[in-house]
Parts: structure tokens; C-alpha cells; sequence
């Protein structure tokens, strides 16, 4: 049976659901449990030199999708940033025509191709513009009714010779200064920019999605069109938190302690910086509506420190601290330095007021797999589901 947790509404900081339940891959029914396990079904081959084959190693056994289903279009969403992946190791690999892999990674669920987005400073494939194509004997209304019109994805760091020194180079700009001012970025956020126009009065209907160094362009795009009114469904797996992963870190107290006084270091740079500014609660609070599904690894050391950051607000309201932990949870030390002398400040990349976080408590032997865009598609997934909202 499904078990829901809302907190108490009396709370200002945040509102959070938190669902465990057992979901069918196939039709998505709720099962008798207490784990959100996303269906069973035979695991898929994992060989690493044909992890490019949807057919080894895809989510092939949903040969139906509910677009109702949140293991469907996670999976469905997971396989189209894979896609981007594909499309570029098959670049490097000069795969094309009949060897070409990525097609099938969107074809097997009735996606097309409409853009490749190339990086000027080395031609490689960073991300897709995929259009829903249902063959119309196929359709029906009620499983499609959710489906996206259109879906942008981004992939994450590729190591490969081909692409290395360009991507390990954006990674390494995303922790010193952000990635707002990188030509990738910019082509990203001008292609999500055309979608929404061609969408018209269906964007609502444009969804984005990335992993890892994809998820902070997907998270530089979403935030950017939430602030000029326009929400899009945005799908974040493993996106780096730019601190120390606190997460990691086994024992429980010691984890709050260094969390609590972390908050009171934050909340006091950030009163003194922003003296006068109102501490940037208004912009923060106007990107509450915006609410991206943020998917993580609590063994993954660039992703897990999210269950913290979403988990510490409630006890910062528990031990009387709620305006100290309010000013925290939207501002980092990091940020607040960097943003000295610059007009506007520096807006934090990896803090958000609403999400519907997901967490994979499933084992994960290495850091490969804990961070890796393969899990999110697995068919006996343990997940724990929370949404959390700012108000």
C-alpha cells in the first residue's frame, strides 16, 4: 500500500510528500509495499562495449509507455539523454547510416530527431531536439494525454579524446565561475528558447532533460524561463551540488552538526553581503513554481549532497531556526564570494525552493554506476520519492 507523509502545513520553509509504493513497468499499478520499485522484469546486458545498443542495454521491455507513469517517463526521458550520448560517440566513431546506434535509443519510443546541437569550439554533439511522432494506430488518448510535445537534452562529460578537453573544460568552468557565459551554454539556452516558439500556446508541452554537466544546462535553462513565466517539466539526473558532499559522510550526527553550522556560517555571510537587498528571497521565491525532478544517487559524490539540502530545511524548523535555515537554503559561502562586486550578485547554480526529489537506494558497487544514466531506466529500481515546495 502506498504510504504518504505531508508535513505539518504550519511550516513556512517547506511542504513535503513523500511516497514509497511497488510500480509496474507495464501498466504502472500500484502494488502491495512499502519500496517504489519500478516494476520487475530481467535486468538488461551491461557489457561496456555495447552499452551504445538500445537493444543490450535500453529499457527495450517498454514496448508500451503510460505517459501517467512516472517509471515510464523517467525511463523514457533517461534514454533520450542517452541518445545525445550515442549520437556523439557515433560522431567520434564515424557510425553512420545502417551503424549508426542512437537512432533507436528515440525511435523505439516514437520520438524523432529534429536537431543535433553542436559545440562551435569543437564540434561535438552536447544535445538533441527530439519531437513525440505517435503512429496514429497507436495512440491512445489517455496514455498520450501527458506525453511532451517536444523534449531538449543535454549529456554530461564524455572522456573520450574525441570530446574530453572541451567537456572536462566546462566542468571544471561550472565550479570556478558558472557556465552562464560558455558558447554551449548559450547555443542550449537560444535552442530552448526556439522550441518554446514553436511550441506556441502548447509549451507547457516542452519538457527538458540532461545528466550530470547536461543537468546544469538543463538547470541554467529552466531557471531562466521559469523567471520569464514560461514552467517547463525538466528532468535533472545526477546534477552536480557544488559543495562538499556532506552526505557522504556516515555518521548521522556528526552529518546535522556540520549541516547546522553550516547554515548559521551561510545565513551570516549572507547577512552581511546583502545588507539592505532583502537577501534575494523574492527571486528565489519566484522560481517556487518550478518544480524540477531531480533524481540522485546517495552514493554518487557529485549528486547525493541534494538529500541533505532538501532534508536539513525541515530540521532547521524543528531546532527554532527556521529564518536562519530559510536564508541558507537559498544562498552558498561560494556564491556569495564570487558574486562580491558584480551587479546581482552570484546566483547559486545547484539551490532550488520546489523539486520532486527521487533518490536510488539501491545498491551501487562504484562510483560508475551511482553516477551513471543507465540506472535511471533499470527495471528494479528502490526509489524514494519527496516533493518539497518553498513558500
Amino acid at each position: 500500500m502506498s504510504h504518504f507523509q505531508i508535513s505539518d502545513p504550519v511550516l513556512t520553509m517547506r511542504h513535503e510528500l513523500t511516497v514509497y509504493m511497488h510500480i509496474s513497468p507495464i501498466c504502472c499499478v500500484e502494488q502491495p509495499s512499502g519500496r517504489l520499485i519500478a516494476g520487475q522484469g530481467k535486468k538488461m546486458g551491461k557489457m561496456s562495449s555495447q552499452k551504445d545498443l538500445f537493444e543490450v542495454s535500453g529499457p527495450n521491455y517498454l514496448t508500451y509507455v503510460n505517459w501517467n507513469c512516472p517509471h515510464h517517463r523517467r525511463s523514457v526521458m533517461a534514454s533520450l539523454v542517452q541518445g545525445v550520448y550515442v549520437l556523439e560517440r557515433d560522431r567520434q566513431w564515424n557510425r553512420q547510416g545502417p551503424d549508426a546506434r542512437a537512432p533507436a535509443w528515440w525511435k523505439f519510443f516514437h520520438f524523432e530527431l529534429r536537431e543535433a546541437l553542436v559545440d562551435a569550439a569543437d564540434s561535438s554533439i552536447f544535445g538533441a531536439v527530439y519531437a513525440f511522432q505517435p503512429p496514429y494506430h497507436l495512440a491512445d488518448p489517455a496514455a498520450t494525454a501527458g506525453a511532451p510535445h517536444y523534449v531538449v537534452a543535454f549529456r554530461g562529460t564524455i572522456t573520450k579524446k574525441g570530446s574530453a578537453y572541451r567537456d572536462l573544460e566546462l566542468d571544471l568552468q561550472l565550479v570556478r565561475n558558472g557556465l552562464e557565459h560558455t558558447s554551449r551554454f548559450r547555443a542550449a539556452m537560444q535552442t530552448i528558447h526556439n522550441v518554446v516558439a514553436w511550441a506556441g500556446a502548447g509549451h507547457g508541452r516542452v519538457w527538458l532533460a540532461g545528466h550530470s554537466l547536461g543537468s546544469a544546462i538543463s538547470t541554467l535553462g529552466g531557471k531562466a524561463m521559469a523567471r520569464a513565466g514560461v514552467v517547463l517539466t525538466t528532468f535533472l539526473f545526477n546534477a552536480p551540488f557544488l559543495s562538499a558532499p556532506v552526505e557522504k559522510i556516515p555518521h548521522k550526527g556528526m552529518k546535522q552538526g556540520i549541516r547546522i553550522a553550516k547554515s548559521f556560517v551561510t545565513a551570516g555571510v549572507a547577512t552581511v553581503l546583502q545588507k539592505g537587498t532583502g537577501g534575494g528571497e523574492d527571486a528565489f521565491a519566484a522560481l517556487a513554481r518550478w518544480v524540477p525532478h531531480v533524481l540522485v544517487n546517495p552514493a554518487d559524490p557529485i549528486s547525493a549532497e541534494y538529500v541533505g539540502y532538501f532534508g536539513h530545511r525541515k530540521k532547521m524548523e524543528d531546532i527554532g531556526a527556521g529564518a536562519v535555515g530559510r536564508l541558507a537554503t537559498r544562498n552558498s559561502v561560494r556564491d556569495l564570494l564570487l558574486g562580491i562586486g558584480k551587479a546581482g550578485g552570484c546566483e547559486p547554480l545547484h539551490l532550488f525552493p520546489s523539486a520532486v526529489l527521487t533518490v536510488n537506494r539501491g545498491p551501487s558497487p562504484d562510483f560508475k554506476t551511482a553516477h551513471g544514466i543507465h540506472q535511471w531506466w533499470s527495471p528494479d529500481l528502490a526509489l524514494e520519492c519527496s516533493a518539497y515546495s518553498y513558500a
